[in-house]
C-alpha cells in the first residue's frame, strides 16, 4: 500500500469515527486528486481582513490557483461549496510535546509501545483541532512524524527536535535523587533511554547530544538555558548551561544547517544564549527591557506561550506552584516589550502531560486577543509560525510555504464557519466551526458534502 492510498485509508476511518456519513464525506481524498472551494472569503495568513469572495483550486498538495472568477471543474474534481464561510491556512503551534500530552512524567518512562498508541491518538486530535503543524521541542517524536507521514496514523506534520538538552539538575532532568551520582560515558538513564530528555555537562558533550538528536532527523536542536515550572529541580532564577556550552549546540546545529532554541525565562538566561548565537527564545516571561533590545538587535525570535492561568498550580507541587505564579506575573510585561521593540513572536501553547489542556488548544490561541487584534493572532499561528519553520534550512522535512493561503503554498487549510477576524473565539470549537480540514492536500474531514 503506497503512502497516499494509506492516508486515504487512515482518513477514512477518520470520518467514520466522527460519526460523519460516507456520502457526505470527502476524507482521504489523495493528494494526487484535485480540490475545489467555491465561494469562500480567505484570510490569508497575513493580511487583516477577508478577501472578496473567491474560487481555491487545490491540485496534488499544493494550491494552484485563486480566483474571484468561476473556476471549471475537472472531472474527478472534489467540489466544496464554501457558502460564504472562510478560508484559513491550517492553524501552526510553535511550541508543542506531541509525545507528552496523555502521559506524566512518570508513565512517560515506561512501556514505550503504549505511549506511542497514546501520542498517535493526540497527534488525531490535534489535527482536528485544526493544527496541521507542530514544532515539537522535545520528546522521542521521530517515529510518530514518520507514521503521520507514511500515512499509518493522521495527524499534524511534525518538526521534530528530538530529546531536550539539559544540564544535571536542570530544566527536563527528571530522574530521581537515587539515580545520582551520573557516571560521565556510563550507561543512559531511563529518562534518556526513552528519549524525552538528556543530559549533557560539557561542551562535548553537548556537541554529542546535538548530533545525535540530527542525526535522527531533528529538524532544530532544543536546549534549556535556565530553570523551569515542571521539572522537579530547576529554580526559575538558575541559568544551567554556559556560554562554551550553549556555543558547542549552536555550532554543531549551524554544520547541519539549522539552529538552536533555548528554553528560558530570565533576563540572564536569556542574554547569555542569544550572546551565544541561539536564534529562538521560548517563553522569555521573565525578560527586562535591556534583553528585549539586545533580542531585537539580534533578530532572535520569541516563542510566545499566553501564560495567565494558574489553574495548573493546583496539581502542582507548592515549588512549582510559586515558579508558574511567577512565570504568569511577567507575561503582560513580556507582551508589552516585545510589542514596544517588535520582536519577531511565535505563538505556541506548550501544553505537557494534560489532555485535557490539549483540548483547549485553540482557546490558547484566542486568549491572544487579550494583547492583539484577531488578525494579528491569527496571523502569528499562521503566516508568521510558518516562517519560523524555515529557520530549519536544509533540514526542513517540509520544504514549501507553510501558514499561507496564495498560490504555490501548501495545501493546509481549514474551512471556517463563520468569520475568525470577528469572532476569534470561533476556533475554541472546531468541532463545530471547522467544517472542513485538508492537511497537504488530503481533507480529513468534511461535514459539507461534495
Amino acid at each position: 500500500m503506497t503512502s497516499l492510498s494509506r492516508r486515504a485509508f487512515v482518513a477514512s476511518l477518520l470520518t467514520l469515527g466522527l460519526g460523519i456519513s460516507s456520502d457526505a464525506r470527502s476524507q482521504g481524498t489523495p493528494a494526487a486528486t484535485a480540490t475545489l472551494f467555491q465561494n469562500v472569503r480567505i484570510f490569508d495568513g497575513k493580511g487583516s481582513a477577508l478577501s472578496a469572495p473567491s474560487n481555491v483550486l487545490i491540485k496534488g498538495n499544493v494550491i494552484a490557483r485563486i480566483s474571484t472568477a468561476p473556476i471549471a471543474a475537472d472531472p474527478g474534481t472534489t467540489v466544496i461549496a464554501g457558502g460564504g464561510r472562510t478560508l484559513m491556512p491550517g492553524l501552526i503551534d510553535a511550541h508543542w510535546h506531541a509525545m507528552l500530552i496523555r502521559v506524566n512524567p512518570i508513565t512517560a518512562m515506561g512501556d514505550v509501545g503504549y505511549n506511542n498508541l497514546l501520542a498517535a491518538a493526540e497527534a488525531t486530535a490535534t489535527l482536528m483541532r485544526g493544527f496541521t503543524t507542530v514544532r515539537d521541542l522535545g520528546g522521542p517524536a521521530f517515529g510518530l512524524k514518520r507514521a503521520i507521514d507514511e500515512g499509518i496514523t493522521a495527524g499534524p506534520r511534525i518538526y521534530p527536535a528530538g530529546a531536550i538538552i539539559t544540564i544535571t539538575g536542570g530544566h527536563g532532568d527528571f530522574r530521581q535523587l537515587y539515580e545520582l551520582p551520573r557516571t560521565i560515558g556510563g550507561m543512559r538513564t531511563r529518562m534518556e533511554q526513552v528519549g524525552g530528555s538528556i543530559v549533557a555537562d560539557s561542551p562535548d558533550e553537548v556537541r554529542l547530544r546535538a548530533r545525535e538528536q540530527l542525526m535522527q532527523g531533528a529538524s532544530q536542536i532544543k536546549l534549556t538555558a535556565g530553570g523551569g515550572v515542571a521539572s522537579p529541580h530547576s529554580p526559575l532564577d538558575v541559568s544551567t548551561f554556559t556560554e562554551e556550552e550553549l556555543i558547542a549546540a549552536v555550532q554543531a546545529a549551524e554544520n547541519w544547517g539549522t539552529y538552536v532554541a533555548a528554553h528560558a525565562y530570565t533576563p540572564a538566561s536569556i542574554q547569555r544564549a542569544v550572546v551565544s548565537g541561539v536564534k529562538v527564545i521560548e517563553h522569555g516571561h521573565l525578560m527586562d527591557e535591556a534583553t528585549a533590545k539586545l533580542m531585537a538587535e539580534k533578530g532572535v525570535w520569541l516563542s510566545f506561550q499566553p501564560f495567565t492561568d494558574a489553574a495548573p498550580a493546583a496539581t502542582m507541587a507548592p515549588a512549582n506552584q510559586r515558579r508558574l505564579m511567577q512565570v504568569i506575573t511577567g507575561t503582560e510585561r513580556t507582551v508589552a516589550l516585545a510589542k514596544k521593540y517588535k520582536l519577531k513572536m511565535a505563538f505556541g501553547t506548550d501544553v505537557l502531560f494534560s489532555p485535557a489542556a490539549a483540548a483547549r488548544q485553540g482557546a490558547e490561541l484566542a486568549k491572544m486577543q487579550k494583547w492583539f487584534s484577531a488578525a494579528e493572532a491569527l496571523a502569528m499561528a499562521t503566516g508568521t509560525n510558518g516562517e519560523l519553520l524555515k529557520l530549519s534550512g536544509p533540514r526542513d522535512p517540509y520544504p514549501g510555504k507553510l501558514g499561507v493561503v496564495e498560490q504555490g503554498a501548501l495545501a493546509d487549510l481549514l474551512l471556517v464557519d463563520g468569520d475568525p477576524l470577528t469572532n476569534i473565539r470561533l476556533i475554541e470549537d472546531p468541532a463545530k466551526n471547522f467544517v472542513v480540514i485538508m492537511k497537504d492536500g488530503s481533507v480529513y474531514k468534511n461535514t459539507l458534502g461534495r
